[in-house]
C-alpha cells in the first residue's frame, strides 16, 4: 500500500472511532473520558487487536490488514455497508461476497447481540457461516469463526466432519439434520437459482455426504426459528437450552441466542460457564 492509502486508511479509521459514544458498544462513559467517541485502546480490544497494532493502523504505518481484521474493525466501529466497503478499499482488499466470514454484520443485530447479557449468543448468515459471538456462546459452543471457505458453513461441517456432531447426544444427530436441510433448502429458495454460493454449497454436500443425498430429495422446507439444543458440555455437563431466532430483513442474517430449558439445571450451569469462559472447550464444537 501507497503512504497516501495508509494514511487516508488511519484517517477514515480515526474518524469512525470518534462518533461512537461508549455507551452504544457496552462501554461505561465515565466523567473523566479526554477524547470524543472511543479510545484506541478501546477499539483495540472490541476488534481483538493489540493497542499497538491498532494504533500503527490509524498513523498510517504498520503492515496491510487482513480481511479478517477488517471485518473486525468494521463490526468494532459500527460501520454501515458502505463504510465497510470504503474500509476494504481504502485497505486494497476485496470487496467480501456475501454470506462468508467476512459479512458485513447488520448494525442493528450487532447492537442486540452486545447488549445481550449472561445469556449465549452469536450472529450467523443463512448458510450457517457464524460471523460473531459474544464471550458467553464461545465458552459454551467454541470458537467458531475461525474456519475458512467452504468449511466456514456449519451446516456444511455437520455433514461432512464427524468432529462437529461430537457434543450432541446420539438419539439428537437425525432430527438435527433433518432440521438443517430444511432450513438450508428455505435459504436456497430465498435466494433464488442464481445464487452461486448456495448452488454451490449444496452440490458440495449433495457430493460429500450420503445423509445429505438422502435427506435433499425430500423437499422439505422449515426456517430454523425456535428448537431445543441439548450439549453435552466437557465441563459443565449436558446443558438443555432453547435456541431462538430474530431474522434480518433479507432473511440473509440471524441472531441465535439460548436460553435455559424450564425444569433443568442449565442456568445453573450458564453461570458456571461464565466463570470457566473458554478453558475446556475446543475450537470445533457444536451449534
Amino acid at each position: 500500500m501507497s503512504n497516501t492509502r495508509y494514511s487516508e486508511l488511519g484517517g477514515f479509521l480515526r474518524s469512525r472511532r470518534e462518533r461512537i459514544r461508549p455507551e452504544e458498544v457496552g462501554l461505561a462513559s465515565g466523567p473523566r473520558r479526554r477524547v470524543p467517541g472511543l479510545r484506541r485502546d478501546e477499539v483495540a480490544v472490541l476488534a481483538g487487536a493489540s493497542v499497538e497494532y491498532y494504533t500503527e493502523l490509524e498513523r498510517g504505518a504498520g503492515s496491510q490488514p487482513s480481511e479478517q481484521m477488517l471485518a473486525a474493525l468494521a463490526r468494532a466501529l459500527r460501520l454501515s455497508h458502505d463504510e465497510r466497503d470504503h474500509l476494504y478499499r481504502l485497505a486494497n482488499r476485496p470487496i467480501p461476497h456475501q454470506g462468508g466470514t467476512a459479512s458485513h454484520v447488520h448494525p442493528a443485530m450487532l447492537d442486540l447481540l452486545n447488549r445481550i447479557d449472561g445469556t449465549p449468543a452469536m450472529v450467523s448468515t443463512d448458510l450457517h457461516t457464524v460471523l460473531v459471538q459474544n464471550p458467553l456462546a464461545i465458552a459454551l459452543l467454541g470458537d467458531l469463526s475461525t474456519h475458512q471457505g467452504r468449511a466456514a458453513s456449519f451446516v456444511y461441517r455437520w455433514f461432512t466432519d464427524p468432529a462437529s456432531r461430537q457434543n450432541y447426544p446420539p438419539e439428537d444427530l437425525a432430527p438435527q439434520s433433518r432440521s438443517f436441510v430444511a432450513d438450508l433448502r428455505a435459504a436456497v429458495g430465498r435466494r433464488g437459482p442464481g445464487d452461486a454460493e448456495a448452488t454451490r454449497l449444496v452440490d458440495e454436500l449433495l457430493r460429500r455426504s450420503p445423509e445429505f443425498q438422502a435427506l435433499w430429495p425430500d423437499q422439505d422446507v422449515e426456517v430454523r426459528r425456535d428448537e431445543r439444543k441439548r450439549i453435552d458440555h466437557p465441563t459443565v455437563g449436558m446443558i438443555d437450552l432453547n435456541c431462538l431466532s430474530l431474522f434480518s430483513e433479507d432473511g440473509r442474517q440471524r441472531l441465535l441466542w439460548f436460553t435455559p430449558r424450564a425444569g433443568t439445571d442449565t442456568a445453573e450451569k450458564l453461570a458456571l460457564l461464565t466463570v470457566v469462559g473458554t478453558q475446556a472447550m475446543p475450537t470445533e464444537a457444536v451449534r
